[in-house]
């Protein structure tokens, strides 16, 4: 209900900017009046909604009510006074907005961000560069080079561009980040890119000298009118809550973010050949300088791709050789594993047992519990017996309720006991079956784990919970008779 009174008032204020006689009292009273709607919005929407981002909307409605106030401030000088020169007070109003829009982004960055994004940092800090050095040549150096100024009008001059850039650069840092894009998110960007938009155009029809007729004079301020509506709407929305809520994954380097960047990169040569193609080159320092900061923020940004590359190529092989379920080596690990470990037990002299490991009746776990509950039994069993075998010992997830250890350096006996320490530990008062096979000192792998498998087999067959341990077999008949 707060939201649809607001918008019907602030609304009527905007629609009435157009039908009031222009540079009238009624037309200051139409538009400070909205963006005093839009404070007390802005304040009644931090205080309702409670939510993560109270501080930012708090500074959004200082910078907007210094704003407004300087619209009243200028016309009290200008009516009453019958005399406006700039700088002044209302400046000092006009230029509350920067500090208000640029501290309340900062505070929902933070609030949004989740340790440090350097990646959305390197790319808002390359847009910025290079739509400052825009900024720089048309409006901050023709603010500086009018001889006709005092020292404090050339610095007012300046502030109005070097605010709209501060402000661009938070607002392309909060759009760089992740998280979700609420319609009070939205809005409030949707606000602060007006605000832009008419400082930017003031400020190039003063460059270039043009005065705008009374119409034009009335869609300026309706854009900073609507800017005011706006950013009192976000507040309002039921969605403002969420605004600085934490953040998800930042975005993707996309085709229209490596768009965006590619233009920034290029924002520097392309003046230059601009300014050449005039027959004057008048900002060589700046354009150097822009060119020298853009070109290492692409390498920088090229190192965090490639250690990002990096990261996710050793995840992936990682992932490639890691049970997903239980954390254990894979199949795929256990399989490049066991040959190595057999060379080396080849050269040392040294014994090495292969043991299959089933438990027992886990289809029937799973269809009384449950397939979550089997699938915690899997991995509480990995755990618990990972706890219980030597530092040497290698435990891998052969597939379904199959599991796979390498015992190295262990004789039957030995290899038998540390299986009697992984029955004892097995969870919810579940068994298992093993089959267990020494290694004869010439058969492969394969063969090696073929026999383990039929004393598995065996052990199932004999009553299950207990240990099979495979018959010696003479090599010829191990080569010649694999599983």
């Amino acid at each position: 209900m707060m939201l649809r009174w607001y918008l019907v008032a602030a609304g009527t204020c905007v629609a009435l900017s157009f039908l009031v006689p222009d540079g009238s009292w009624w037309q200051v009273a139409v538009q400070v009046l909205t963006g005093y709607l839009a404070v007390s919005a802005i304040i009644a929407g931090a205080l309702r909604h409670r939510g993560t981002a109270r501080a930012a909307w708090l500074a959004f409605a200082a910078g907007v009510w210094g704003n407004a106030t300087g619209i009243l401030v200028e016309a009290y000088s200008f009516h009453v006074n019958a005399e406006y020169e700039s700088p002044g007070w209302p400046d000092v109003g006009y230029l509350a907005l920067y500090p208000g829009l640029a501290i309340g982004l900062v505070l929902l960055i933070r609030r949004r961000s989740e340790g440090h994004d350097w990646g959305a940092l390197v790319d808002a800090t390359t847009v910025t560069t290079g739509l400052g050095l825009l900024a720089w040549v048309f409006m901050i150096r023709p603010a500086i080079d009018q001889t006709d100024l005092s020292p404090l009008a050339h610095l007012t001059g300046v502030a109005y561009p070097v605010g709209d850039v501060l402000v661009l650069a938070m607002l392309t840092r909060l759009l760089l980040g992740g998280g979700a894009r609420s319609a009070a998110f939205r809005l409030m960007i949707a606000s602060a890119f007006l605000f832009l938009a008419g400082d930017v155009t003031w400020a190039v029809l003063n460059t270039i000298g043009v005065e705008p007729g009374p119409a034009a004079h009335r869609v300026l301020g309706a854009v900073f009118l609507l800017a005011y509506v706006l950013v009192g709407h976000a507040a309002l929305h039921r969605s403002a809550a969420q605004v600085g809520e934490t953040a998800g994954p930042p975005p993707k380097l996309g085709p229209g973010l490596l768009v965006l960047l590619t233009l920034a990169s290029l924002m520097a040569p392309l003046l230059l050949l601009g300014q050449i193609a005039a027959g004057e080159v008048t900002d060589a320092l700046p354009i150097a300088i822009c060119s020298i900061v853009l070109f290492l923020l692409v390498v920088i940004r090229m190192a965090q791709l490639l250690r990002q590359l990096e990261a996710q190529t050793a995840r992936v092989r990682e992932l490639s050789r890691t049970d997903e379920l239980t954390g254990l080596p894979n199949r795929r690990a256990w399989g490049a594993e066991l040959p190595a470990a057999l060379e080396r037990a080849r050269r040392d002299g040294a014994g090495l047992a292969v043991v299959m490991i089933d438990l027992d009746h886990f289809k029937r776990f799973n269809d009384e519990y449950g397939h979550p509950a089997g699938d915690r039994l899997l991995k509480s069993a990995a755990a618990a017996w990972s706890g219980q075998l030597r530092g040497t010992d290698h435990l891998a997830r052969y597939g379904g309720e199959e599991f796979i250890a390498l015992l190295p350096g262990a004789d039957t006996a030995e290899s038998v006991a540390v299986l009697r320490r992984l029955m004892a530990a097995t969870p919810l008062g579940q068994t298992f079956s093993a089959g267990l096979a020494q290694w004869n000192g010439v058969e492969t792998s394969d063969e090696l784990v073929a026999r383990a498998d039929a004393a598995l087999y065996d052990a199932k067959r004999a009553g299950r919970n207990r240990v099979e341990v495979a018959s010696a077999q003479p090599d010829t008949d191990a080569r010649l008779t694999p599983r």
